[in-house]
C-alpha cells in the first residue's frame, strides 16, 4: 500500500472539515475515497465538494465495498464505538473523533477488540499536537520539578449560544449526545489533564444541567480530584461564561507551570519546597522563584497532524498522536464526574461502570429530542464540534 484510501462516516461539522483537508491535498499518504452519511443533504454537499469520492447512505455498505482501507468516524457520540467496532472487525483502520464513546463500558469492549485486530485504532486528540501541552508533559515527566502537588484547570472559554444547541436534534440531549460540556467540549481537556498529570484515584463533582441554556445536559461543572501520591486537583468548566478563561496550572515541589493564552510560564523555585521547609529557620519566608517563559518548538498541526500521523502509521509504522485505546481515560473522568454529581458522592477509580450506565439510562429514557435543523456550523478556528 502506498496511499491510504479513507472513507469518512458523517460529514457534519468535523467530518466535512476533515474532508476539505484531504481533498486539498494537505494529508500526505491519504486520499478521500468515499463518504457515508444518512443525511441526503450532506451527501449532496459531498458530491459538490469531494470529487472522486464514492457516496454511500450506509456506513456498513461503504466498509463492505472494498473501496476503503480506513475510516474516520465523525458521527454523534453513541455511534462511535459501534462504528469503530464494525471497522476493526473487518480489519479496516479506524480514526475516531472524540469522545471514544459515551460510557466506558462500551469503549472498554472496543479496546479489547482493538487489542486483537490487525487494524490501527486512533482517536482525534488533536490538542496533543499543541507545542505548549507537549512541553508541559515533557517537563512533568522529566522529574526535574519534583512531584506534582496540585493541578488546577479553569477552562471556561467554551462559550456556546442557544443557537449552537438548537442546530441539531441530537445536541445537548441525554439520548442523542449523552452529555454536555464534559462530553462535547472537554474531552480534549480531560485527555490532556490525565495525559500530562496522570489519572486520579478519587473524583467529587458538582454540576448544573441547563443552568445557562435551554438544554437538559450539564453546562456548568466544578470537580475536585485526589491522586495516589496525595496531590489534589480542581477542574472547572462551563459553556455559559463570556469572556471565559483557559488557565492550566501544575504545582510541583520545584515550582509551578502555568499555561494561559497559548504561552507557557515556569515559576522555578530557587530551592525545592520540601528542602526549604526543612531547612529554613526564620519562620516567615518563601524560597523565591525565577519566572521563565518556556520556549517550545512552535509546532501545532492540530487535526491535520493527527491525520498525517494516522496515514504514516498505517503506511510506515510511525507513531500515532493518540492510540484509540487511550480514549477511555478522559471518558472515565467524565463518567466519574457525572456519577458523582448524580449520586452526590465521591467516586473511587476504577468506577462502577454498570452503575454509571444505569444512571445514564434513566436520563435517556426521559430525554427530550428537539426539532433540529441539522445545521452544519463553521468550525474554523475552533477545536471541537
Amino acid at each position: 500500500m502506498d496511499i491510504v484510501r479513507v472513507g469518512i462516516i458523517g460529514v457534519g461539522n468535523m467530518g466535512s472539515s476533515h474532508a476539505k483537508r484531504i481533498v486539498a491535498g494537505e494529508i500526505e499518504g491519504m486520499t478521500l475515497a468515499a463518504i457515508a452519511d444518512t443525511n441526503p443533504a450532506r451527501l449532496e454537499w459531498a458530491k459538490e465538494n469531494c470529487p472522486g469520492a464514492e457516496l454511500f447512505s450506509d456506513a456498513i455498505e461503504m466498509m463492505d465495498s472494498g473501496k476503503v482501507d480506513a475510516v474516520i468516524v465523525a458521527t454523534p457520540h453513541y455511534d462511535h464505538p459501534v462504528l469503530v467496532t464494525e471497522a476493526l472487525k473487518r480489519d479496516i483502520h479506524a480514526l475516531c473523533e472524540k469522545p471514544a464513546g459515551v460510557y466506558t463500558q462500551a469503549v472498554r469492549e472496543v479496546n479489547e477488540l482493538a487489542s486483537r485486530s490487525k487494524a490501527t485504532y486512533a482517536i482525534m486528540f488533536n490538542q496533543r499536537t499543541n507545542c505548549v501541552y507537549r512541553k508541559m508533559k515533557e517537563i512533568v515527566e522529566s522529574g526535574t520539578m519534583g512531584r506534582i502537588r496540585r493541578t488546577n484547570w479553569l477552562i471556561t472559554n467554551w462559550y456556546r449560544s442557544q443557537s449552537y444547541y438548537d442546530s441539531g436534534a441530537w445536541r445537548a440531549t441525554w439520548s442523542g449526545e449523552g452529555g454536555g460540556v464534559l462530553l462535547n467540549q472537554c474531552p480534549h481537556n480531560l485527555d490532556l489533564w490525565q495525559w500530562i498529570c496522570g489519572m486520579p484515584v478519587k473524583v467529587r463533582a458538582f454540576m448544573a444541567e441547563g443552568k445557562w441554556h435551554d438544554i437538559e445536559v450539564e453546562d456548568d461543572v466544578t470537580a475536585y480530584v485526589e491522586y495516589a501520591n496525595g496531590a489534589t486537583g480542581v477542574f472547572i468548566t462551563s459553556t455559559g461564561d463570556t469572556p471565559g478563561t483557559n488557565r492550566f496550572e501544575i504545582i510541583m515541589d520545584g515550582g509551578k507551570l502555568v499555561c494561559e493564552k497559548d504561552e507557557l510560564w515556569l515559576y522555578k523555585n530557587k530551592m525545592s519546597e520540601p528542602e526549604f521547609s526543612r531547612t529554613w529557620t526564620k519562620g516567615f519566608g518563601e524560597p523565591g522563584y525565577d519566572l521563565i517563559k518556556v520556549e517550545t518548538d512552535g509546532f501545532n498541526p492540530q487535526h491535520a497532524g493527527v491525520l498525517r500521523a494516522f496515514a504514516a502509521h498505517i503506511l510506515h509504522g510511525e507513531p500515532l498522536v493518540a492510540s484509540g485505546v487511550e480514549g477511555i481515560n478522559g471518558l472515565t473522568l467524565s463518567n466519574a464526574m457525572h456519577l458523582s454529581a448524580w449520586t452526590d458522592s465521591t467516586i473511587e477509580l476504577p468506577m462502577d461502570e454498570a452503575k454509571f450506565l444505569e444512571e445514564l439510562n434513566k436520563r435517556r429514557a426521559s430525554s427530550r429530542r428537539k426539532e433540529g435543523e441539522g445545521v452544519v456550523l463553521n468550525t474554523e478556528n475552533t477545536y471541537n464540534a
